[in-house]
C-alpha cells in the first residue's frame, strides 16, 4: 500500500521525511496509519493550524503619578 508520511520515520532500509511516499505491506501500513505517522497516498494529509498568538501591547500598570519611573 502506498503511504504518504506525516511524520519522519527511519529504519535500516529507509529514511523518510514528512511528505515522502513509500510502499509498505498492508499490516505495516495499517500500523503506521493507526499511529498517525502516515496516510494513504491518495488521501490529503491533515493540516495543522498555526498556534494563535496574542498580539498587541503588553498589559502594563504604572504607579500613581508615574513614581515608578524613578
Amino acid at each position: 500500500m502506498l503511504l504518504k508520511m506525516i511524520a519522519g520515520l527511519s529504519g535500516p532500509e529507509f529514511n523518510l521525511a514528512p511528505g515522502d511516499e513509500r510502499e509498505f505491506d498492508d499490516a505495516e501500513a495499517g500500523r503506521l496509519i493507526d499511529a498517525g505517522f502516515a496516510v494513504m497516498a491518495d488521501t490529503p494529509a491533515p493540516t495543522e493550524e498555526p498556534a494563535k498568538t496574542k498580539k498587541g501591547k503588553a498589559n502594563v500598570v504604572s504607579a500613581p503619578g508615574n513614581a515608578a519611573a524613578e
